[in-house]
Order: structure tokens, then sequence, then C-alpha cells
């Protein structure tokens, strides 16, 4: 029931205060379809400099590669001098303070404290420690999603935490005496909780934002879990409490340990407070590690400027006998380029892998729901497999078997009998699996859309228009998703494709070609200047990312393109093998010959790299890229901007898939330079819990991000954290025009987090974007407007 209070002045600004500490948390989502996210998102509104302060007084970890990292890539040659001057007259600096910081151990930046930090440093007891540990036992049973027998009762968190914290006895066995008693008196509205609370600590509004920042920081992964679900709702227009009730819940383990510490802790209390309120300013030594990281970002700039140079000023020529449609992810430009190699006469292009459909999809005798779109958009289409009706009451009883032979085997009263008498049976299986000798899965049905024709059109038309595939149809195309055969990988969601929600791109690649084989859109699209030829035919693949095998589904293709299909194959075939021998150059303990099995082996912590060392993405037409070898570094989107009147195509792809491609960017560097806070941690320890995520070890934080496996090969980093540069050809009136009508997007390249280049039909990275003005690219340290 909603109970209508009112709050005094100070009261509203808390409530304020900790509405903005909320949204500096990045949101984490669950392994079933883990997809990146910025750990910076809360951030990105605000200079780079300046967040890195922000986040290191709040506890959340480092922004920039350690001094010693940058240093070795300056003695390799990686990091030239003129990257550091660069660098230096970006921030103001002479270049040999750089060279000097480079080589010196750089100042540490300690979180400021908590009243827990206090209470650990006056006692010696680590209450930290504690207060995560009980918060972690409770969330894990609070936030489970299927994986426990005996599942919390439902309720919000706060009420759920009072029943659970009124009875646990272990704070006051630590010390912490009437523990429980507090927090049964504590209100039941969490909003008259939160108010006491404050008032308790005597907090003032201006130490509030950074203060309570600092709190949700020290709940790690459970943070970022709820605040992932204040952030799909607040997507799709609702309003969620969650992690205002957990802000809530730590605020209340600061009173009561307020309370202990006696006259002393309140003074070092209130100077932590005054320390809470000062604004947020770079000091020297992080400034410097700012503009070294800008050395690395500038280098990594250069080397993309290297791999495009002396390119061509004039596209393709005849049309090709084939068109292959991959999605922009950084691993298709291997199988990209390798395709067209194996087959001249083979034309890719590149596209967000969810190819325009943004759907809830039912999978076959399944009752689940999967949100197959990028994050950013709200799923609106429905989608179900079509499959025969008795074959669907089947495959319901076998998964349905096989979930209860699961529970049985796993339930507390069947567990230690199942293993003692069944055990020996699974050694067999144990062997298999070490060896990767399980095969495939079969494919599933065909999926289908239920729409009115004219939103089928309008759908059509959208994606092959963002697609800049209007004409030139070639007799084959293949519309090309993506996902990865993995085995005993808790984060395996995480290499699938990213524009499809965490999931295979299957389902929209099947669904896309089936829109455009069918003959009354095609006339539809015809209406709209968009000629089909008739025996042009579409099919759906999917890409294998562990394998590099594509698999053909031939749903609603044309029987006559019997010939194009067959030498697409051929084509497909041909090209894996050379990507497997490319890629397994970079794979600790591979060969071409090994790579088709490493992912069904669940022994396996590297089965691919996925997107480590993503860097670039590119807006252009495959002829700017086409023969160069971009080392699957960078997400190739094709765009014609002279098919864009309105820009509207390039507004697309600005504010989604170029977002999307920072996440994932950001993502890689947060699990790289800040793995104690933005990562996994290791594989080999890991525990899944709830369903929802991983520990290190048995208890503990939820560990967000990326495994420490992820980004590292035991000897070295595999993803050199460097800006993402974003290059478009498209006149510089046009772009600024789209930064204009998008303003957070905007705010990313003002702000620092991604480089903004225009790319010239030649293949040159000429013109930079900065705060508004255009420059050569070259004219590093001072802006200079272009001319009127």
């Amino acid at each position: 029931m909603n109970v209508h209070m009112t709050w005094p002045g100070p009261t509203l600004e808390l409530f304020a205060a900790a509405e903005h500490a909320i949204h500096q948390i990045p949101p984490a989502f669950p392994l079933e379809a883990t997809v990146a996210v910025n750990p910076w998102l809360g951030q990105s509104h605000e200079d780079r400099t300046v967040a890195a302060a922000r986040v290191a007084l709040a506890g959340g970890g480092r922004m920039y590669l350690p001094r010693k990292a940058v240093a070795a890539m300056m003695d390799a040659g990686e990091v030239t001098a003129k990257d550091l001057s660069d660098a230096a007259a970006a921030r103001g600096l002479d270049p040999n303070d750089l060279v000097r910081a480079a080589n010196e151990k750089a100042h540490v930046q300690t979180a400021l404290p908590t009243v827990a930090d206090l209470a650990k440093h006056d006692e010696g007891i680590d209450w930290p420690d504690l207060i995560e540990e009980r918060i972690g036992h409770w969330a894990a049973v609070q936030f489970d999603r299927g994986q426990a027998f005996w599942p919390a009762p439902s309720a919000g968190a706060w009420t759920s935490w009072r029943a659970y914290a009124s009875r646990d006895l272990t704070p006051g066995v630590a010390g912490l005496s009437g523990f429980a008693a507090r927090v049964e008196a504590m209100p039941t509205d969490v909003r008259a909780a939160f108010a006491e609370a404050c008032r308790a600590l005597d907090l003032p509004a201006d130490a509030a934002p950074l203060y309570f920042h600092r709190l949700l920081v020290t709940l790690s992964g459970w943070a970022q879990y709820a605040r992932h679900i204040g952030w799909i709702s607040e997507r799709d227009g609702g309003r969620d409490s969650t992690l205002f009730e957990l802000l809530t819940i730590r605020l209340v383990w600061e009173v009561a340990l307020l309370a202990k510490g006696g006259a002393a802790r309140k003074n070092a209390w209130q100077r932590a407070k005054a320390d809470y309120a000062r604004p947020v300013e770079p000091d020297r030594n992080l400034t410097l590690d700012s503009a070294l990281q800008e050395a690395v970002d500038r280098s990594g700039e250069r080397h993309l400027a290297e791999k495009l140079s002396g390119g061509t000023d004039t596209d393709a020529g005849a049309p090709p006998a084939i068109q292959a449609a991959f999605c922009i992810d950084v691993r298709s430009e291997r199988l990209r380029r390798a395709l067209e190699s194996a087959d001249p006469k083979i034309g890719t292009i590149g596209f967000a892998g969810f190819f325009g459909l943004a759907v809830r999809h039912h999978p076959h005798a399944s009752d689940t729901v999967e949100a197959r779109a990028p994050i950013l958009v709200k799923p609106v289409i429905e989608t179900h497999a079509v499959g025969d009706g008795t074959a669907e009451t089947s495959a319901r009883v076998r998964l349905r078997t096989i979930r209860a032979w699961g529970r049985f085997k796993r339930a507390a009263v069947s567990a230690f009998a199942f293993v003692e008498a069944a055990g020996p049976i699974y050694v067999g299986k144990l062997i298999r699996d070490s060896l990767g000798a399980r095969g495939p899965s079969s494919d599933g049905p065909a999926p289908a859309l239920d729409l009115p024709l004219d939103e089928r059109i309008a759908a059509a038309e959208g994606v092959l228009r963002a697609m800049s595939l209007t004409s030139g149809f070639a007799r084959l195309v293949l519309i090309c998703g993506h996902g990865a055969t993995v085995t005993n990988v808790p984060h395996s969601s995480a290499l699938q494709c990213g524009a499809c929600g965490g999931f295979a791109g299957d389902v929209n690649a099947r669904l896309l070609a089936e829109l455009l084989n069918n003959e009354e859109v095609r006339a539809g699209l015809a209406a709209k200047g968009i000629a089909i030829p008739r025996d042009t035919s579409f099919v759906a693949g999917l890409h294998d990312t562990v394998s590099d095998d594509v698999r053909v589904f031939e749903d609603h293709a044309a029987a006559n393109r019997r010939v194009e299909i067959d030498r697409l194959r051929v084509a497909l075939w041909k090209a894996a093998m050379l990507t497997r021998t490319e890629r397994a150059r970079g794979l600790p303990r591979a060969s071409a010959e090994t790579l088709e099995r490493r992912g069904r082996d669940w022994s396996e912590i590297r089965p691919e790299w996925g997107l480590a060392g993503c860097c670039g993405f590119i807006a252009a037409p495959r002829a700017r890229t086409a023969g160069r070898d971009l080392d699957a570094r960078v997400f190739l989107h094709d765009y014609d901007w002279r098919q864009d009147n309105d820009a509207t195509t390039l507004e697309l792809i600005l504010s989604a898939p170029v977002v999307v491609a920072s996440w994932i960017a950001l993502q890689y560097q947060g699990s790289a330079v800040a793995p104690e806070t933005f990562g996994a941690g290791n594989k080999l320890l890991h525990n899944v819990v709830g369903g929802i995520g991983v520990l290190e070890g048995n208890g503990g934080a939820l560990r967000a991000g990326l495994p420490w496996q992820s980004v590292h090969d035991g000897e070295t980093l595999r993803h050199v954290p460097s800006r993402l540069v974003v290059a478009v050809e498209a006149p510089e009136e046009m772009i600024t025009q789209v930064l204009e009508r998008q303003s957070e997007v905007r705010a990313l390249f003002d702000n620092g987090w991604l480089t903004l280049l225009t790319l010239e039909s030649s293949g040159k990275l000429s013109r930079r974007y900065e705060k508004g003005a255009w420059t050569d690219r070259d004219a590093y340290g001072a802006i200079v407007p272009a001319a009127a």
C-alpha cells in the first residue's frame, strides 16, 4: 500500500542526492543475457579526468593504464615521442614531465572513509568485509532467479532485509551488539528509514552525493545488479526503488557503527563529511596519469590511421555475385576479409547483428522470453519458433524431464545418495567433455513474426536503408548473425551477440531473410523506391565465433538459387580455414585444427578472445576498408552518406551501434585496468550465485564485468585499453547536425570518452571533432575551428 508522506526541504535534498548517486552506478546484467556495459556510464556526462577523480574518491578503482604499462609501451616504440607531445599539449603539460612520470611510481588515491572504515581503523575488526559478507549472504537469496531450491518470499529489498537482519545474530557475535533489535525497530517504509538514518548521521546535503556514491560502491556487484533492474525499468518508462533500498540498508550499518564508536569516531566522521563536501578536482598525479593514457589513445588512433592509409578513392565496380551481411562485431572482420579473399565475387556488408528487428522471442518448447535486441532498445516485436505441435509437446516433455533429473541430482535429500550410486557412470562423460567430444546441438525450427503487412514493409524498408542496401542486389544475399559454442562458461552470453542482447544472432537473421523473401513485402518496398529483383533470394546464416564455421539456413530460399548457395558454402568453408589459421596464432595452446572443438571442451578457460582488443568503429562503404587487415579490432558498419539525405541513418548509427561499441570497449578497459572493481575475477574460482552472477570463491562480493582470463593471457594484457576511435565518412556539417540533435552522444566526444574523426574516400583519417569544432587530425595541441 502506498502511503503519502510529506518531507522537509533538507530531506528532499537528500533524496535527490541519493538519486544522483544511484545514477553513478553502472548496471550489471544477469548471466543469461550478459551484455557489455560502460563501467563509467554514470560519469560519462563529465570530463574523463574529473570522472577519474570522482571514481577514485568513491573507491571505484583506477580508470587508466598503470604507468609501468605505458612505460613498457614507450620502450617498445608503441607509444612514440609524437604521441607523448600531442597528449602533453592537449593537457597543457611539458612532454618531459610525462616521460619522467611514466618511470615514477604513481601516488595511489585512497577512497574517502565510510563509518565502517573508521570503525575498522579504531577496533581492528574488518567491518567493511563483514558488511559485504552479510549483505551478500542475504542478497544471494533475495535476487535468486531459480537456482535456489527454497527461494526467498517475494518482497521488496527493504522488507526482505529487515526480516533477515532482525534475526541475524552474526553482527552481535562480531561485536555489534543490539544490531538485530535496531533493525527491527526501524520504520517499515524505506523512505522513512532512509530519512531516519540520514538524521542519525547528521548528513549535510553537500556531502551526500559523493558519500552515497561511496556506499553504493562498497556494495560492488550487488549494487550494479540492482541498478540493472532500475535501468531496465527507466528504459521502459517505469521506476524501480531496489537500489535505493540497498543504499538504505547500507546506511543502517553506518548508523549502528557510528553509535558504537563514541565521541572519537563522531569527530573523525565530522572530518570525513567535510572531505565528502569538497568539489571533485583531479590533482597533478591524476592529470599526469590522464595524459599518459591520452598518449596511449593517440597511439591507437595512429595505428588505425596507418592501417587505413594508401587506400582507393573509388567504390567497387561490378556488382558482386553474392552479398553477405555480417554483424559489425569485430570478430566478423576477419571472416569477412577471408571470405572476400576466398571468392572475390562475394561482397560483404556490416550492420548491427539484430538486423533492425528488436524482438521478444519465444523459443521452441519453452515458456521463457528472450529479448534479442540491443539493451538500449525496448524489444517490441513478438516472435516465436514455428514447430510441429506433436514435436513441441515431445520437446517440452524431454526438457522437463531433464530439469527434473537435474533438480533430483542437486536436491538436499537425494544429492549424496545419487553421487554414491551413480557417480562412477559419469567417468566416461567427464572424459568426453574434457576431450571436447560432444557434437553441436541440432537446428531449431524457423522463427516467425506476427506483424501486419504495413509494419513488415516499414521494418524491411528501415533495415535496408540503414544498411545502405537499396539497390544493386546480388542474386543471393546472406544475412549472417553470430554466436559462440562454449561449454561450462558462466559468462557464455558475453561471447554471443551484444546487439542481440547476449543471445546468438540466428533468430534475427532468419527473421530478416524471411521478411525480405516475402512477395507482399517486396511489392510494398517497390512502392517505396526499393526494388528487389525477382531473382534475388535471401538466406540466413550463423557464424560460430569459436570454430568460425558458418551454418546456412535455407528456410525460405528460392529453389533456383542452388548454384549460388553451393558456391557460398564452398567460400565459407575456405574462409573458415583461413580465419582459424589466423586466430590460432593468438590463442594459448591453439592450432587451426583444434579451434573447432575448443568451445566444446568444458575445461577450456579461453575458448576465444571475444572482443578483446577492439579499438575502432568505421561507418563508411566497404570499399574504404576492403583488403586491409584490421586484426579483428574494428567494428565495420556500412554507410553511404549520399543515400542519407536527412542524416537519419547517421543519427541512428551514432546513437545506437556507436554507443553499444563504446560500452564494449569501455567494459574491456574497466576489466583490464580495474579488475578488482569492474572485473569478474579468476574463472578457476567462480561459483555461480542465484543464476545471476558469480562469486570468486565461496562468498564475498558479486563480481561484475569480465573474467581476468578474458583480457589477460597469463603473461600480458590481451586488451590494451585505448579510447575507441569513431571514423565516419560524411561531411562535417552533417555529423555536427546529428550531434546537435543527440546531446548525450555529443557528450561522449566532448568529454574525452570517444574520438570522432572524418574518413576521406581515400581512406585517410583527416579531421577531428573536439568540443563543437573541427581541426586537422595532425594539428594536435590546439583547436583550430573549421573555416566558414
